[in-house]
């Protein structure tokens, strides 16, 4: 196992590498900073100053050697528009960003997994015909739609749930959530919810597909035959079989609602890094964009690291290579 995770970080940061110079050279050929900073009337003095304050007089290359050297101590830059470190300013949204992704998480496995097995347990049953039809509007429908919808109703029309902001937050054991308060969890519903149906479509039928294929195994049958009960059948033989392409599945998804929860945190007001990159991206403010993208990639590389060490122990017949 050690040498398996020493080979896969040593794999990670040949992939950092590689998406920060991507990354770096494709924002730094996007747009001209500097036309958002200064006054339309400044005079060429003025403009030849704010470049050469910014760093952007020098070429792309050393920009980007710098950034490297930076990177190692901890700074990704300071933003152009706020002028504070771009790392403190997302670290400051992302407990936002998390608790949303976390609860629309939560949301997509405690309600997709058994809706997928009742679908694959009975798949010629009204209401599983029903849960499929579901899961493909989930899929189809927009993530900004479905926003704007649920503001129009639940908010707007009927006046039960708020549809802006975090609301009131709480600390316990050094974390501070919003959904440790009653306003918090009405001001997270509408937005987790909006996040976690396209996640609750893929889980419902990753699970269905997946029950499908498992009670036609020997052992489910044997179980069967030896008269045990179907729950337990279901919660025993079935379940633990089917969890392994779920929790992949899971890991990257958690990673993509983290990554991809601009649109619902622009629609909703959510003051989280999706927010905060939207702003950036519409102001030029590159250290920002950068640091939020290098973040990101992280975040991916630890996820998909955790997930093969969790396949490696659901299923010991996975082996992997330099795993003992």
């Amino acid at each position: 196992m050690t040498a398996f995770i020493l080979r896969r970080s040593l794999q990670s940061i040949v992939v950092l590498f590689i998406m920060s110079l991507i990354v770096f050279v494709g924002v730094n050929l996007v747009g001209d900073p500097v036309d958002m900073l200064i006054n339309p009337e400044a005079d060429q003095a003025e403009i030849d100053r704010v470049i050469r304050d910014l760093g952007l007089d020098r070429p792309v290359s050393e920009q980007y050697w710098y950034f490297v050297l930076n990177a190692f101590q901890g700074d990704l830059g300071r933003s152009f528009i706020f002028g504070e470190p771009a790392l403190k300013l997302i670290v400051q949204r992302m407990p936002a960003t998390m608790e949303l992704a976390l609860v629309s998480l939560l949301m997509a496995v405690v309600f997709g997994i058994p809706l997928g097995i009742y679908a694959g347990l009975k798949p010629t049953s009204k209401i599983s015909k029903t849960i499929m039809a579901g899961s493909i509007l989930g899929f189809s429908m927009p993530t900004f739609w479905v926003g704007i919808i649920l503001i129009m109703f639940f908010s707007v029309h009927l006046g039960w749930l708020p549809s802006t902001g975090r609301g009131d937050v709480a600390t316990y054991f050094g974390v501070t959530s919003s959904a440790f308060t009653l306003d918090g969890l009405s001001h997270i519903f509408l937005p987790a919810f909006n996040l976690a149906l396209f996640k609750l479509s893929s889980v419902i039928r990753l699970a269905r597909a997946g029950t499908r294929e498992v009670i036609l195994q020997d052992y489910i049958k044997f179980a069967r035959a030896k008269g045990l009960a179907e729950s337990r059948v279901v919660r025993i033989h079935l379940l633990k079989n089917i969890m392994i392409p779920v929790i992949t599945i899971i890991g990257l998804e958690f990673g993509s609602l983290i990554a991809f929860s601009t649109v619902t945190e622009t629609v909703f007001a959510w003051p989280g890094m999706g927010k905060l990159i939207i702003d950036s991206i519409y102001n030029l403010d590159r250290p920002v964009v950068v640091a939020y993208l290098m973040i990101i990639v992280v975040i991916f590389v630890m996820l998909n690291l955790i997930v093969d060490i969790l396949y490696s122990v659901l299923d010991p017949r996975v082996r992997i290579k330099g795993v003992s």
